[in-house]
């Protein structure tokens, strides 16, 4: 099949970063920028024609500052009333490995007007993704299906095949690659969005991110303080953990979503089908994963459906609860054996000049050039018995194994997060988060101490800055990015009320800035 994760569009540390390459280091004086018309986004989204990209080129090892060099694609979209203007908002869109050079197309409609007076929106793919030197392990789209570079287990629990498929991945992308691929680090990323800030003659930045891009701006945070000015982020991970301990947490986090869908599924019952009871609609849920694992229905672009991907399919769409409508609609047509509606968004054409591995290959780059991972592969097997049994949703992915058990060991130590620095973060978090749970925030939370403040809302989505599902964490988000006052102590609210239906709900949906968007940028 294509491989959805091209469409579809959770990163962490352990010590100090080397001497030489943190703030103290003198300013150079950067090459003027050349600003063009953007390139296509590649998921077909509009791009505003006032948006501007360039390029900058960085060093691949910043310890060999004068060696080879790569370059970053760099977007602004000037939105800042003369006189009232502070400075850029740059945004990142997670993933890792997702493309981010058209964030601030998608997000400007998503800002209050005194937020787009205060700054210039401005974005960048990071080094490796996309439009910036990209990184390819040298296979096509149907060489890394999603449901493989997600390890889901086998239908009888063996990791063999993901073993197997982890073993070789490595091999592929260190073997093209070479250096430049382990230099994909967050630190490194980090140091490039400092160079951007310079390029742009700018003292300081502010930042939005979600997901992914919470533990780069925490980096950038840590690394450079004193160039920090407003920072918001949402949906956040816990920074000094590392991946393999980030990525088991998504098992027990698709668990607490699942109730939010099941209850949804149930008070739908008349027309859905799906369990009279929320414990009925898990328990379907889990006999027809079963049945597929046993027998794929054939989709008409995708090909066989088996198990593993419906359960990705899910795993995907419970991003945002205004896409719990599309899992119902594959459910209908998994069910039916193929009869009925015919979803498939997520086969999007990407772009022919990016290669098709790309964000494959970027996300494992930086999973594997962070931290290291544990290379005993009968503790991932008992791992994954162990939390498919306590969390059948997922049955045990996010406790799998990935290429990172076959990968040399970084070529520096993680950056180590501190509560050191000016109190001007702002953390968002939902407290049923699938990607980036609970959890996470509060390791966030604990360690940037008297930095931050957090806002938490009661829900499951994937980010809580959501004009779809409005809160008070936006409300504050808002009010810090406008005004720098952030909230006198943490909070804990609700949504606010639903507001009237959308009258082009289709298109909301669709758009990169929506709920499609917001789950395209963060895995």
């Amino acid at each position: 099949m294509t491989r959805p994760l091209r469409a579809v569009g959770a990163a962490l540390a352990l010590v100090l970063a080397g001497a030489g390459v943190a703030e103290a280091a003198p300013e150079q004086r950067p090459r003027p920028l050349v600003w063009t018309d953007c390139p296509a986004d590649p998921s077909g989204a509009p791009v505003d024609p006032r948006l501007r990209c360039t390029t900058l080129r960085v060093p691949l090892d910043y310890r060999a500052p004068h060696g080879r060099t790569i370059e970053i694609a760099v977007s602004k979209l000037a939105t800042a009333k003369p006189g009232v203007r502070r400075g850029i908002l740059v945004h990142n869109g997670g993933g890792p490995g997702v493309a981010s050079l058209h964030l601030p197309s998608a997000q400007e409609a998503g800002y209050p007007q005194e937020v787009l007076d205060r700054y210039d929106l401005v974005s960048f793919d990071p080094r490796g993704v996309g439009r910036s030197t990209p990184v390819s392990c040298g296979r096509t789209a149907a060489e890394v299906p999603y449901e493989l570079v997600f390890p889901f287990p086998a239908p009888d629990g063996s990791i063999a095949p993901n073993v197997r498929f982890a073993r070789d991945l490595a091999r592929d992308c260190l073997a093209r690659n070479g250096e430049f691929i382990r230099q994909l680090t967050t630190a490194n990323t980090a140091r490039d969005l400092d160079r951007i800030r310079a390029a742009l003659g700018e003292q300081k930045i502010s930042y939005r991110a979600a997901s992914y891009g919470t533990y780069l701006g925490a980096v950038y945070a840590e690394l450079f303080p004193g160039r920090t000015d407003r920072f918001v982020l949402d949906a956040n991970v816990s920074p000094n953990v590392t991946w393999q301990d980030r990525l088991a947490t998504w098992d027990h986090a698709s668990e607490l979503r699942f109730e939010d869908f099941a209850a949804w599924a149930a008070e739908r019952d008349a027309t859905l089908h799906f369990g009279a009871t929320p414990a009925a609609v898990r328990a379907n849920y889990l006999a027809l994963a079963a049945k597929l694992d046993r027998t794929p229905v054939t989709h008409p672009v995708a090909g066989p459906v088996n198990g593993n991907l419906w359960r990705t399919l899910y795993r995907l769409d419970s991003y945002h609860s205004a896409l719990f409508q599309e899992i119902a609609d594959w459910w209908r047509f998994l069910a039916d054996d193929g009869a009925g509606p015919v979803p498939y968004w997520w086969l999007a054409k990407g772009d022919t000049g990016i290669p098709e591995d790309n964000d494959v290959a970027a996300l494992v780059a930086v999973l594997c050039a962070d931290t290291p991972a544990p290379r005993d592969l009968g503790r991932y097997q008992r791992n994954v018995t162990e939390s498919g049994r306590r969390n059948p949703i997922l049955n045990g992915m996010g406790a799998n194994v990935w290429p990172c058990a076959f990968w040399p060991a970084p070529v520096e130590p993680a950056v180590r997060v501190t509560d050191r620095g000016a109190a001007n973060i702002l953390l968002l978090q939902t407290t049923r988060d699938p990607a980036t749970p609970l959890v996470g925030a509060l390791g966030m939370r604990a360690t940037l101490g008297k930095r931050a403040r957090m806002v938490t809302v009661d829900g499951g989505n994937h980010g809580a800055y959501d004009r779809w599902t409005p809160s008070c964490a936006v409300t504050a988000a808002d009010r810090f990015l406008s005004t720098g006052v952030l909230p006198e102590r943490d909070l804990f609210c609700s949504p606010d009320p639903a507001p009237a239906p959308d009258p082009a709900p289709a298109a909301a949906l669709s758009g990169s800035a929506g709920p499609r968007g917001e789950q395209a940028r963060a895995r």
